[in-house]
């Protein structure tokens, strides 16, 4: 009987790991459309973005220059609790003319 259920046991925590971590992959973050978007040969510009964070319940703040004259602001999606529901703000990116983006050399 012990041995029963040490396998049982077993069995269902391999279920729960297997679960887990299925949850988490690349696959499944494409799917959800919750991934980068592809880029072509790797190709592109990669340079690092500054971040603003403001406190939990806010959603984040990044911008960078994104060519010549323009700069790109974009905020991370945002979640937090109303009463009974969970109130999801979506992410939210703008392109505006800054004429301190100056081309690459």
């Amino acid at each position: 009987m012990r041995e029963l259920r040490r396998g049982t046991m077993a069995a269902l925590l391999a279920v729960l790991l297997l679960a887990m971590v299925a949850g988490c992959s690349r696959e499944y973050q494409d799917k959800r459309g919750k991934a980068d978007a592809p880029v072509t040969g790797r190709a592109g510009e990669d340079t690092p973005a500054e971040v603003y964070n403001f406190p939990d319940g806010f959603g984040n703040l990044a911008t960078k220059c994104i060519g010549p004259g323009r700069r790109g602001y974009v905020t991370t999606k945002s979640v937090h609790q109303e009463d009974d529901d969970t109130v999801v703000i979506p992410s939210n990116a703008v392109v505006v003319d800054d004429p301190g983006c100056q081309p690459a050399r």
